[in-house]
């Protein structure tokens, strides 16, 4: 009976193996897919139409700035991507843990999205909201001279922010960056079990490792949903974020309702979805490239623990 209630326990992978994993995967992801984020951000800034489109947008900045620009803001999105992917796959698997089967270890699909929600939302608030504001304060600056712009680096960004607008500075747009991330990790975590399942006949703690290519499939497909859902909650973070208070100025955006509001009147619904073609030439491929990675090294874990039943010290 022991050995039957054994072989229908499915084996735990630690919570680290999962945020090392994530962290490997954020670094090549964020190496790769730079050009298109910054591209992202130069879009949904943009209220006066002055780029026609993602090529022209991309174009214009080479153009004007070179080719360097293209990867304005990488050290703290790399770093903000490292820290957010060992974050949000560790909580992930933690919170997970809280809704599995004590008898057979599985965990249902709506323990899978509420796990993803509280991941994303504890990433929002740990890590990507003050990495974004800095990156998007960076991103949003145009020109050649160093000597002409504002923020010399993410370290002098940050502590300008906090001398003139106070540690909340760092924060803006918090609401709006929580509500993103939790549906986006919810959505995302559910689909990428859910494909793995349907196209390879993969399940967690099988010991079964899946090709990099197969791992990029479901990641893509995992990530399209999210941007669509959440394209106005990332408009508005945007804008959040970008706006500083000048000194006896008075800040354009109240928070994230009024964010929503005032963009709608002024510049239509649509502008509620502006950078979405970017964003779905980012984060399908970063979720692609992230779990191409991330999963070889899940399955370098379950090859030599799971799969031959080996304990690994925790």
């Amino acid at each position: 009976m022991a050995k039957n209630k054994s072989e229908e326990t499915k084996p735990v992978i630690p919570a680290y193996v999962k945020a090392i994993s994530g962290s490997l995967g954020g670094i090549v992801e964020a190496s790769c897919l730079q050009p298109i984020d910054v591209i992202k951000t130069r879009l949904q800034l943009d209220r006066t139409g002055a780029y026609k489109g993602i090529f022209h947008c991309g174009s214009t900045t080479v153009k004007t700035e070179g080719v360097r620009a293209m990867w304005k803001g990488l050290t703290p999105f790399a770093t903000h991507l490292t820290l957010k992917y060992a974050l949000r796959m560790g909580s992930n698997a933690v919170l997970q843990s809280g809704f599995k089967d004590p008898k057979t270890g599985k965990i249902s699909d709506g323990g899978r999205f509420v796990s993803g929600f509280g991941a994303g939302v504890i990433e929002a608030l740990v890590i990507v909201t003050p990495f974004e504001v800095v990156k998007i304060r960076l991103q949003q600056q145009k020109g050649l001279s160093p000597d002409l712009l504002k923020y010399k680096g993410p370290i002098h960004c940050a502590r300008l922010i906090i001398r003139e607008e106070g540690l909340r500075g760092l924060w803006s747009g918090a609401a709006p960056t929580v509500m993103r991330n939790g549906t986006n990790q919810a959505v995302m975590f559910t689909a990428k079990n859910t494909y793995d399942k349907l196209l390879w006949r993969k399940h967690e703690g099988d010991g079964k490792v899946l090709q990099p290519w197969q791992s990029m499939v479901s990641g893509f497909l995992a990530g399209t949903a999210g941007p669509v859902c959440t394209g106005p909650f990332d408009v508005v973070k945007t804008r959040l974020m970008a706006q500083s208070r000048e000194p006896g100025g008075e800040l354009k955006y109240k928070g994230m309702v009024h964010a929503i509001l005032t963009i709608r009147s002024e510049e239509g619904v649509r502008a509620l979805w502006k950078g979405l073609l970017p964003r779905l030439m980012r984060i399908p491929p970063g979720q692609a490239i992230m779990w191409g990675v991330a999963d070889q090294v899940i399955g370098l874990y379950e090859t030599k623990y799971v799969k031959d039943n080996i304990p690994l010290p925790v």
